[in-house]
């Protein structure tokens, strides 16, 4: 799988889900610190995964998306991934995937309320 650090990935699917955000929203939505989201930005940015555009609205506000490097390295992640839980489901007995698909409704609502 690409070498992403969690914190990176979480702000990468923000931006690809949003088509971009200020940094200040960004802090917002993923619940750290705007000194978090500047040290993000700034590794990043030199990285090359995320790059600063104008708002097309407001010219004096700065909009972060994710470059095409970016969104390439999180589609490898996500297939990379999904392979993994596949094959790791794979090995289990059918009465434990059984189990786990039983109780997929209750941890989609968990993740409703986490997410509130």
């Amino acid at each position: 799988m690409p070498d992403l650090p969690d914190a990176q990935i979480e702000l990468l699917r923000l931006l690809v889900a949003t088509g971009g955000s200020t940094p200040s929203l960004a802090a917002t939505e993923l619940k750290v610190a705007q000194s978090t989201i500047s040290n993000l930005i700034r590794t990043m940015s030199a990285d090359g995964l995320v790059q600063r555009v104008s708002s097309p609205t407001d010219g004096r506000v700065v909009v972060l998306v994710a470059s095409a490097e970016a969104r390439d390295l999180l589609a490898r992640y996500d297939r990379a991934s999904a392979a993994m839980l596949r094959d790791s489901l794979a090995k289990l007995p059918p009465v434990d995937r059984r189990a786990l698909e039983g109780a997929l409704p209750a941890l989609r609502r968990l993740l409703g309320v986490l997410s509130d």
